[in-house]
């Protein structure tokens, strides 16, 4: 690794540390190196708050030393005023000798403008050091602007002879019917701190009454979103009353009663729901269930990533899971359970 993959490759690791917090915003990390050696470094860390070169630039002690350092982010400068000014402008009156980018940004209002501001002031600019990381880290970030939809992760948990579910018809009472060992809940409950927001159909509220949040593992829960078109979801359930934000989406009402606002859609279309997400705001979305919620988003092709959980128990018949026609991108054994990744995108 030469030097401009080694302080890039600690950008990247600094960039990780914002989090779901920063969403919709990218994720982003900058070092700056004197003489070879690190004077400063920082990442964005809130949504609405400073970017990561302010933070790093800020972070440095002797800003006399900026003129003959060199600054590396993981992401192009913002050229344009948000709810931050343009970081491209904050580098150029610092005087850095020289920037060094991993990628240049998919949002149409900085693509390659702020690199064409930072050579016009004369500074030397490098792009795409360790860009194929930087991309996969950004995969939420960039398929929210260039396909104008939230990144799209699927994840169930089946038996071993291919259920994801009882028959509900034979029995009245509710209830989860467990397929996963307890222990596998820690890495599900990660992804979710992962991803901005949840989606399950009416049904899985109804069946299962779950919480839908990241209780299993320390991190922010996701945003709670409940697909039911008739508002068939029983209105004791506990996405309802437990005071955490829930979005229903449904073809009825608009309105806010407490933590549940309703959301009203004239169709329920994978592409109708993701259309509103991205309207929302909302960049990244694991879908959870049902069984006809999954296989909706699978056979419109409106999804990135997967996680199925295959457990070691049998069900013999009930609700048959889904099918990835897309081959395993990794398998991972995890005590009783099979963890299978997929993987739907390229960058």
């Amino acid at each position: 690794m030469n030097p401009d993959e080694k302080y890039m490759q600690r950008a990247l690791q600094l960039a990780k540390l914002g989090g779901v917090s920063v969403s919709p915003n990218p994720l982003v990390g900058a070092v700056i190196v004197h003489q070879d050696e690190i004077i400063g470094e920082g990442y964005h860390q809130k949504f609405g708050e400073a970017h990561a070169e302010v933070n790093a630039v800020n972070s440095v002690k002797d800003k006399a030393l900026l003129p003959e350092s060199t600054i590396y982010v993981t992401l192009e400068p913002c050229s344009h005023f948000g709810k931050t000014p343009p970081c491209a402008d904050l580098l150029i009156r610092s005087q850095f000798k020289r920037v060094v980018i991993a990628q240049i940004d998919p949002f149409s209002e900085v693509s390659g403008r702020g690199i064409e501001k930072l050579r016009n002031a004369g500074i030397e600019v490098d792009c795409g050091i360790l860009e194929a990381e930087a991309k996969e880290l950004n995969k939420r970030f960039i398929t929210f602007h260039t396909k104008k939809r939230p990144f799209v992760t699927l994840k169930w948990a089946q038996t071993s002879d291919g259920f994801i579910d009882r028959d509900r018809s034979e029995k009245t009472e509710t209830g989860i019917n467990w397929i996963s060992q307890p222990e596998t809940q820690v890495v599900t409950h990660q992804l979710r701190t992962s991803e901005q927001a949840i989606l399950v159909g009416w049904r899985t509220v109804r069946n299962d009454n779950p919480s839908l949040t990241s209780r299993a593992f320390s991190g922010t829960n996701p945003i709670r979103i409940v697909v039911d078109p008739q508002l068939q979801a029983p209105k004791d359930a506990t996405l309802f009353t437990d005071g955490l934000k829930t979005i229903v989406l449904n073809g009825k009402e608009e309105k806010i009663v407490d933590s549940v606002h309703y959301i009203k859609l004239e169709q329920f279309s994978p592409e109708s729901i993701l259309s509103k997400l991205y309207e929302l705001q909302i960049s990244s979305v694991i879908i959870e269930g049902g069984a006809f919620t999954l296989t909706q988003f699978i056979d419109a092709g409106l999804w990135d990533e997967a996680l199925v959980i295959v457990g070691e128990s049998e069900f013999k018949s009930g609700m048959k899971a889904p099918v990835l026609s897309k081959m395993v991108k990794r398998q991972i054994p995890f005590g009783k359970d099979l963890l299978n990744y997929y993987h739907n995108y390229s960058l």
